[in-house]
């Protein structure tokens, strides 16, 4: 969390909220953050001297806290990026259930695939709808970023053409449910 807010305030100076924002826009679709963790990892930024904080004041709303990343913060980005990728252990709460399903009969799985598949096309449609609003650009940053969108689509596309293909594999054979009496 940490490095993606540094990140994101390498980009520009932002409030919690404007922080919020960008996430949802921007990398949502690999790296996730509510409010609290956000205003969290900030407290801690400024605090460790990797951020800092200005109001600015604001004659009819409340001040805005606008953070805004140090040259501290800019090294620990640097060194972030630049160490070796640790691999991280695969966790998918989706994939975890689908594998235990079987227990619950043909109607619960085929529920719980166009539930899945529900997610995902919206997922798909919102991350369509980003590609749509950003442009080619020459900008190497600007490039890679739109690079992290296109994964994202990719893999969304991938996963909804592998559950029509479940799916429609499952409505095309036989199948047993086994019960709690006949689970080996």
């Amino acid at each position: 969390m940490k490095h993606a807010i540094l990140g994101l305030l390498d980009l520009a100076p932002m409030t919690g909220y404007d922080l919020k924002k960008n996430f949802d826009a921007t990398v949502a679709h690999f790296w996730s953050a509510d409010q609290s963790q956000i205003y969290r990892t900030l407290s801690a930024l400024v605090d460790g001297g990797m951020a800092r904080v200005s109001v600015v004041e604001q004659s009819s709303k409340p001040n805005r806290n606008v953070h805004s990343i140090t040259e501290q913060g800019r090294a620990a980005l640097d060194d972030w990026l630049r160490s070796p990728l640790e691999q991280q252990p695969t966790r998918e709460p989706f994939l975890a259930r689908l594998f235990f399903a079987g227990r619950m009969g043909a109607d619960r799985v085929s529920a719980l695939l166009g539930e899945r598949r529900s997610a995902a096309a919206a997922q798909l449609a919102a991350l369509r709808a980003l590609q749509q609003q950003e442009s080619a650009t020459s900008d190497l940053a600007a490039r890679l970023r739109l690079a992290t969108l296109d994964n994202g689509i990719a893999h969304t596309q991938t996963e909804l053409d592998w559950l029509d293909e479940l799916t429609t594999t499952l409505a095309a054979a036989p199948i047993t449910t086994p019960t709690l009496e006949t689970a080996p």
